[in-house]
């Protein structure tokens, strides 16, 4: 079968009409062989595009259908389609905020946790999240009056420095400043003189250094003989004998022993000086009365006679 020219032509412009339709479509972010499903909601002006996308979780599942102005309530009405296998609750939200700095507005989907879920024509309340900018513009009023405060209190201060500065008392600030630059050339000139010091004597200070680090070496050398030589060991010996005298001592403090006794009791010295007294007595009949003591060797006996001196007493 022969297809006459004018069908081919015919064919051509209608495949040509489709093709410009479906680029159309594509190029506004609509796919005609995607099926979609269409839900509205409503606020109390117009931020939105109908390039503004729709998401989830920062994720992409749709976009604008249509943005229209309700006279009768007075709010803009937008329609807005997601992908069909997305699934939220009639009780979600959707939410307006901004994507960037640059502005540019997108809804966002904020699921409740229920299972009433929508369906395609049901209206889904809607929120506002406020955005850096918004804020930023809401605030500048007030931003602004702090930072014209602060701007006056800054150009008082610099008034009050300047008036300082300024002053040629005697206690003025320059005066300060300038004693202030003196001292520090008299510290730069110590600072010189005590390099010439070390510049001139840096031999004597080089030898009193290797002098040091032979004595340190010395005293090293000292105290690991000393170690060796078995100090620590004489030195823990000695407070064994300290603490054996301290505790001694503490004993014979305590009247325990025979030395504690016989220092602490006063019986004994009592006694001792008794005896000594009559030992004097008996050495001094003696030497009196040597013929009153041939009894010993007599068989005799002789009575006993006390001297003159006591017969007098």
């Amino acid at each position: 079968m022969k297809i006459s020219r004018e069908i081919k032509t015919a064919v051509l412009v209608l495949s040509g009409i489709a093709l410009f339709i479906y680029l159309f479509s594509y190029l506004k972010g609509e796919d005609l062989f995607t099926d979609k499903q269409t839900y509205y909601t409503e606020f109390d002006y117009n931020a939105l595009s109908m390039s503004s996308p729709v998401t989830i979780r920062g994720n992409k599942v749709g976009k604008i259908e249509d943005i229209r102005y309700d006279f009768e309530t007075g709010k803009t009405r937008v329609s807005f389609s997601v992908n069909p296998q997305l699934e939220f609750s009639k009780n979600s939200t959707i939410r307006l905020y901004e994507t960037g700095l640059m502005g540019g507005n997108a809804l966002a989907i904020i699921r409740a946790n229920d299972k009433d879920i929508a369906k395609p024509g049901d209206y889904i309340p809607s929120e506002v999240q406020p955005g850096l900018v918004t804020t930023l513009k809401n605030n500048f009023s007030g931003i602004s009056t702090d930072l014209d405060s602060a701007i006056r209190s800054a150009d008082t201060l610099m008034t009050s420095i300047n008036a300082m500065v300024v002053d040629e008392s005697a206690g003025s600030l320059k005066k300060t400043i300038a004693e202030l630059n003196e001292t520090l050339k008299s510290f730069k000139n110590l600072s010189n003189s005590i390099q010439e010091v070390i510049a001139t004597n840096d031999e004597k200070i080089a030898s009193v250094l290797d002098n040091f680090d032979k004595t340190s070496k010395d005293l090293s050398e000292l105290s690991k003989e000393i170690k060796e030589a078995g100090l620590t060991e004489t030195i823990d010996n000695l407070n064994k004998t300290l603490v054996n005298a301290q505790e001694m001592l503490s004993a014979i403090d305590n009247n325990e022993g025979t030395i504690g006794k016989l220092l602490n009791d006063d019986s004994l010295y009592n006694n001792l000086e008794a005896a000594s007294k009559e030992m004097e007595l008996l050495l001094l009949d003696i030497k009196l009365h040597p013929a009153r003591y041939r009894r010993i060797l007599s068989k005799k006996e002789i009575p006993y006679q006390a001297p003159a001196k006591e017969q007098k007493n």
